[in-house]
């Protein structure tokens, strides 16, 4: 799928998940680099975790063949139907451009082939977060719960559910 200068692909190589692991721990990746232990094993991890397929994984790049950007899901533990959003990261410099919008349609797309059923997903509560969260709010998603000082002392996770038809 191109979406305006992107490309959008599905990871196959270790070499792809090489480099998403450099894009993710770049400065070109998240606004609040203040990363939880977990945070920064789940960036390491997890697109060698899509090349096994427990999970599904999609980057973009950019015409001179950089990452500029990352979308991953992953059924729950219970394979029921249900699916966890684990993370949309677009490149600082390419926000605003569609990608996040490429992203979330092939992802939906996905989700539709694969019959889910619903669509569960987080973020923070600080203000550095409050563009993630109108996007999930954009696209359907109802915020349904909170759990106090989830990341640090201070800092609440704030829980999105979408159902789909």
């Amino acid at each position: 799928m191109l979406v305006k200068q992107f490309q959008i692909n599905r990871l196959t190589t270790e070499e792809e998940a090489d480099r998403i692991v450099d894009f993710f721990l770049s400065d070109y990746s998240f606004d609040d680099t203040r990363y939880t232990p977990g945070e920064l094993e789940h960036f390491r991890e997890l697109p060698y975790r899509g090349l096994s397929g427990d999970i599904v994984f999609w980057y973009a790049r950019n015409e001179r063949n950089e990452i500029i950007g990352i979308n991953c899901i992953a059924e729950n533990e219970q394979k029921t139907g249900g699916y966890n959003w684990d993370y949309i990261v677009v490149h600082q410099n390419y926000r605003k451009s569609g990608l996040a919008a490429g992203f979330i349609e092939e992802m939906f797309r996905f989700l539709e082939q694969a019959r889910a059923r619903y669509l569960v997903t987080y973020t923070c509560d600080l203000p550095e977060y409050s563009s993630i969260q109108r996007l999930f709010l954009r696209n359907g998603f109802q915020l349904v719960g909170r759990c106090p000082d989830y990341y640090f002392d201070g800092e609440d996770r704030l829980i999105y559910y979408r159902k789909l038809d």
